[in-house]
C-alpha cells in the first residue's frame, strides 16, 4: 500500500464521514494452528480425493495443501500422477504431503471398487452429460470421493462410468475450464460447507 494511500485512508477515518472497521492481519502464532502431531489426531471430514492421471506436480502439491486445509480424509493417487516425494510437490504442498494420509493405486478402477463395496459413493468432478451442479450437494451424500482428472483431457469413460454422479461446476467466460487444483478446492470446500451446515 502506498504511503500517499495510507494517509489518505486515515484522514477519512479521523473525519468521522465513514465508519471504517479496522482489519488487522494475523500473525501465523495467532491463527491455532495445529502441529502436524494434533492434526493427525483429530476426526477427518468423510471426504477422498483421487487425483487421476495429473500430469502437473505442482497441481498435486497444492491439491495436497488443500486437503490438509479441508481436513478430508486422505488423498489417493492413480495412473501417472507423481506421488511424494518429489521437489514439485513440496513445493506448493508446503509440507502438506507429510499431514495428509495418501495412498498410491496405479488403477483407479480398483481403488474406486473397492470404494464403492464400502459404502463410500463416488462423486466425479467433470463437465458431462447429466452433471449436476456442485452446489446440489447435501449431507446425504457422504461417506464420499471426489474424482478430479487430467488437466487437459480430465476424466477417462471409464473412470465416469465407476461415478455414481457427476458434479460440475457453473461458468460462464469463454473457456469452460478451470485449472484442476482450483476446480477441487471450489468442490471440496463446498463439500465441508454441507457437512458442517448439517451439524
Amino acid at each position: 500500500m502506498s504511503v500517499s494511500w495510507m494517509k489518505t485512508a486515515a484522514s477519512l477515518k479521523n473525519s468521522g464521514l465513514f465508519s471504517m472497521p479496522e482489519f488487522r492481519k494475523l500473525h501465523g502464532s495467532e491463527m491455532s494452528r495445529l502441529t502436524a502431531e494434533q492434526y493427525g489426531e483429530i476426526p477427518k471430514h468423510p471426504v477422498v480425493l483421487m487425483l487421476h492421471n495429473i500430469r502437473s506436480m505442482w497441481n498435486v502439491g497444492s491439491m495436497f495443501r488443500t486437503a490438509d486445509a479441508a481436513g478430508i480424509q486422505k488423498i489417493i493417487l492413480s495412473g501417472y500422477t507423481a506421488t511424494p516425494p518429489r521437489k514439485e510437490i513440496d513445493k506448493t504442498a508446503l509440507g502438506a504431503q507429510e499431514t495428509v494420509v495418501w495412498e498410491y493405486h496405479a488403477d483407479p478402477l480398483e481403488a474406486l471398487s473397492e470404494m464403492k463395496k464400502a459404502g463410500i459413493r463416488i462423486f466425479g468432478l467433470e463437465i458431462t452429460e447429466g452433471s449436476r451442479p456442485y452446489t446440489t450437494l447435501d449431507s446425504g451424500a457422504f461417506p464420499l470421493c471426489l474424482v478430479v482428472g487430467n488437466e487437459v483431457d480430465g476424466l477417462e469413460p471409464e473412470v465416469l462410468a465407476l461415478c455414481d454422479e457427476v458434479l460440475e461446476i457453473p461458468q460462464f467466460g469463454t473457456k469452460h475450464s478451470l485449472n484442476v487444483a482450483v476446480a477441487a478446492g471450489i468442490a471440496l470446500f463446498e463439500m465441508i460447507r454441507v457437512l458442517h451446515k448439517g451439524v
